[in-house]
């Protein structure tokens, strides 16, 4: 993964872009998960415990392509991990509120809640704006970066907000939406599109493996990730 001093150089020129739909990866909520999106179209959404074929099926059905999900939608190896319904960071208590206010008290999130919070305004912006959708880097995804090169970058909000604003699609998708689109265009679009391949748990997010995916929020939907995605030159 790309050392957050190369980040930096990168986007040395990129300057903050702000507006309505501004930024990034924040705030994501990790919840309990179930199953893996898959292209199964087919399956009904009234299994007592969803497999990921039936959970693909099952979000694209009640989203009606607007990329909504559920709790039963989620899905990979990280989710059962999760706080469970009821404590702070859970699905329930988490899914129903904006994504900002949702990812605060998720605690496999601090690092990118720190990171949002660098930027002024942007908390604000990612509660406020609808349809999104958020690749969010997970706790040890930043840890690998360094102690010492995180502070660096959340100390120059000019240089962390690009990279932020590449986390963050414009458009909501679920799973199987982002696996029929191939491609997804982020904030940044100077930074170049996402790359998605693959499906359900063997789907990724320009080479990112997704940890936990389809999480639903007020406004957006989150994919968790095991790595800082960083944007082209």
């Amino acid at each position: 993964m790309p050392s957050v001093r190369n980040g930096v150089i990168l986007l040395r020129n990129i300057k903050l872009v702000t507006g309505a739909a501004a930024l990034a990866a924040a705030a994501l909520t990790l919840t309990a998960c179930s199953s893996s999106d898959t292209a199964s179209s087919g399956s009904s959404s009234t299994a007592a415990a969803p497999t990921t074929t039936t959970a693909a099926a099952t979000s694209s059905a009640a989203s009606g392509g607007t990329g909504v999900t559920t709790p039963a939608d989620t899905f990979g190896p990280a989710c059962a991990s999760l706080p469970k319904d009821g404590e702070p960071g859970s699905l329930t208590s988490m899914g129903p509120q904006p994504l900002a206010t949702a990812a605060s008290t998720n605690p496999v999130l601090t690092k990118l809640v720190a990171a949002v919070g660098a930027v002024p305004g942007l908390a604000d912006t990612l509660n406020t704006t609808d349809g999104l959708t958020v690749f969010a880097p997970a706790d040890p995804a930043f840890a690998a970066l360094g102690d010492a090169a995180f502070a660096d970058l959340a100390g120059k909000p000019a240089v962390l907000g690009p990279i932020l604003q590449f986390h963050v699609v414009p458009k909501r998708y679920d799973a199987k939406g982002l696996a029929a689109a191939g491609t997804v265009t982020p904030l940044n679009t100077a930074g170049g599109e996402i790359k998605i391949e693959g499906t359900g748990d063997a789907m990724t997010i320009n080479g990112a493996k997704i940890l936990c995916g389809n999480i639903p929020t007020k406004n957006a939907t989150v994919f968790v990730i095991d790595t800082v995605l960083m944007p082209k030159a």
